[in-house]
């Protein structure tokens, strides 16, 4: 991610950044361009139409504003936004009532972690009116109970019950003449060995035991045990092997103007649809100390859509990172408001996992 560094935006002389944060001003409030008469209305300073313009142009050739046709106003240009973010944004902070409506929707008692993510997620893109995206991580609490239920032929749902009252539930396939004998005898093998331990923990040493034929059990029921740890498997480095939900999609319509801008929409709803680019944005909340602001071409995804994501990590009691959560809009988001209500949404998710 390409930052401009502090002492960048200390270079420019006080009118020149009051001209620079006024046009980005007009523009995450309107998205459309602003030339030098309607800024001399708009600023403090007495400045004249011909001394703004002279500034602009001084901006434009340090290339953090650009003029989208001919006698037209200034617009920031992904480096101009980057610089304000950065050096000159002021962030606000989130009403008592958005504090309310987020940790009830988040701690509300009842339903399942996944569930209360995915409403989180929804709240969180409706207050923002952008997408929401979390990756929901992979369980490694400690278990209480592990259950085998058959579905029909070839196929059972597994059931994972963790000590912090956790539910994961998967469906996996079974080998085939699996009996229901087979899988209560495959559940009460692998409660024994699980309970108190996580999956990854205890892995290693079940496919030991079963490899060396220590347990007794008849070849049905180990194939059962293998298929469920199979399902369970880390196969990665850490919380990517979870899911991705993403609410809220429709909220990026809004943003839409001319057919120019609805093909840009599109090709962010197909990266939706692949999931993959969007996991490898949310992997680097995992290196971060908090929270990530991605602008336009700053990367792949974004380049093609001209849009913004910002992304918080969140921890689990150990305090290791677990997981992301962060909106995804066009780049004039109102950065201000989201980044505190994205930052609050991950910490409240941290607190309910400790």
């Amino acid at each position: 991610m390409a930052i401009i560094a502090p002492n960048q935006v200390q270079k420019l002389s006080d009118r020149s950044r009051d001209i620079f944060r006024s046009i980005v001003e007009a523009y995450l409030e309107t998205g459309e361009p602003i030339g030098s008469r309607t800024l001399s209305q708009r600023l403090p300073l007495t400045l004249s139409a011909a001394s703004i313009r002279n500034v602009m142009a001084d901006l434009e050739q340090m290339g953090l504003l650009f003029a989208p046709h001919t006698s037209a106003g200034r617009l920031p240009t992904e480096a101009g936004l980057r610089m304000f973010v950065d050096g000159l944004l002021e962030i606000g902070d989130l009403g008592e009532a958005e504090r309310n409506s987020i940790e009830g929707q988040v701690v509300a008692t009842g339903r399942s972690f996944d569930d209360a993510l995915s409403d989180a997620i929804s709240l969180l893109s409706g207050l923002s009116r952008c997408a929401g995206v979390v990756m929901v991580p992979k369980m490694d609490t400690p278990l209480k109970h592990m259950e085998f239920v058959n579905l029909g032929p070839g196929r059972a749902l597994v059931v994972l019950v963790s000590e912090d009252g956790s539910v994961e539930n998967r469906v996996c396939s079974m080998p085939d003449g699996m009996t229901h004998s087979a899988l209560i005898e495959a559940s009460n093998y692998l409660n024994a060995r699980l309970r108190g331990r996580t999956i990854d923990e205890a892995r290693g040493e079940i496919l030991t035991e079963l490899d060396q034929h220590r347990a007794e059990l008849d070849e049905l029921t180990t194939h059962v045990v293998e298929a469920g740890l199979a399902t369970w498997a880390n196969d990665g480095d850490g919380w990517l092997a979870g899911k991705l939900i993403v609410r809220g999609q429709a909220n990026l319509l809004e943003d839409v103007h001319a057919l120019e801008d609805l093909e840009r929409i599109r090709l962010l709803l197909d990266e939706f649809e692949s999931k993959q680019t969007i996991i490898q944005l949310l992997e680097l909340a995992r290196d971060a100390s908090g929270m990530r602001i991605f602008i336009g071409s700053e990367n792949k995804l974004f380049g093609m859509s001209g849009s913004s994501m910002i992304v918080a990590p969140y921890m689990n009691a150990r305090q290791r990172i677990v997981g992301a959560i962060g909106v995804i809009g066009p780049t004039r988001l109102n950065y201000a408001r989201v980044i505190p209500m994205v930052d609050f949404t991950a910490r409240v998710i941290g607190r309910m996992l400790a």
